[in-house]
């Protein structure tokens, strides 16, 4: 068992360094905060996922920290050295390129690496992608479902679209100008044509916002060839009478009609139908690969 851990961020003397995480602009320098200046600029050490990015911030705001490059491919051999440098008492200043870290990113990582250490993490309030796009959709704001990047394959994408389809509130992805149109497609067959919001480019010149249902905004996209940024998605939550309808609403279908409505829905093959459709009623594959196939009647 683990023992409780109360960590005073303010209070009384640590002999640990601290992690600081930092968040940056996403697109307008205005946007850093005075607190986060200062923390950057007393660092003794500035973790960056890209040193090259970071350095553009440290020129324009005349910060001169030691720049550590920590990222998803260095994340072990750096996440080490960083944890050596706060158990030695140093301060250590997280960013990400754009952005909180920790929030799809590696710094993840190494804040649960420094609370199993129990080294202070003190978190700074920013700018964030997600809840920028989010405030201006124009859809409800109560209550929300950040999911971040889906997987990149067709199958795996499929899986977690029909996990979140009965949410009832909004959700939240980010995307790659070279996937929004497929990722925009699988949405409307999977989800349904549901009112969507786009945004792209979020604080800089050219911040643009799509709304419409997703099938309007696919149209769009695929009508221009100008498709660059990174793209924050939002989509509306399933509505009430359908969420209530997940445990039944397959009940009248025999089995192969079961199988038969998902792959005629165009999102999987039969094999995976069949592993949703057991996974719906709740029996084994065994027994509904039996059934489909005839093989319970031989």
């Amino acid at each position: 068992m683990i023992a409780i851990w109360e960590q005073k961020s303010f209070q009384g003397t640590n002999e640990k360094g601290m992690l600081y995480l930092v968040p940056t602009p996403i697109g307008n320098l205005d946007d850093i905060t005075f607190r986060a200046l200062n923390v950057l600029k007393e660092a003794d050490i500035l973790a960056a996922e890209d040193t090259r990015h970071t350095m553009k911030l440290c020129t324009h705001f005349d910060i001169h920290a030691p720049l550590w490059s920590y990222h998803e491919h260095n994340k072990k051999t750096s996440g080490e050295k960083l944890i050596a440098a706060l158990e030695a008492g140093q301060t250590v200043a997280l960013v990400t390129d754009a952005g909180t870290p920790g929030i799809s990113d590696p710094g993840a990582d190494l804040v649960t690496a420094c609370v199993t250490q129990r080294i202070p993490v003190v978190p700074l309030p920013g700018a964030n992608a997600a809840i920028t796009a989010f405030i201006a959709s124009g859809l409800p704001t109560d209550h929300f479902l950040f999911y971040g990047f889906l997987p990149r394959t067709k199958k795996e994408q499929t899986e977690v679209l029909q996990g979140l389809s009965r949410f009832t509130c909004c959700l939240i992805f980010y995307e790659s100008p070279f996937r929004i149109k497929e990722t925009l497609g699988r949405i409307a067959a999977v989800l349904g044509n549901r009112r969507v919001a786009l945004a792209r480019e979020l604080t800089k010149r050219y911040e643009t916002f799509l709304r419409g249902t997703a099938e309007e905004v696919l149209q769009f996209l695929s009508s221009t060839d100008l498709i660059k940024g990174e793209f924050c998605l939002v989509v509306a939550g399933a509505a009430k009478e359908l969420a209530d309808q997940e445990s039944d609403w397959w009940q009248p279908l025999s089995i192969a009609e079961h199988v038969d409505h998902y792959v005629a829905s165009g999102s999987m093959p039969v094999k995976e139908a069949i592993k949703q459709v057991a996974l719906d009623r709740k029996q084994t594959k065994r027994e509904i690969y039996a059934v489909y196939h005839g093989l319970d009647q031989a």
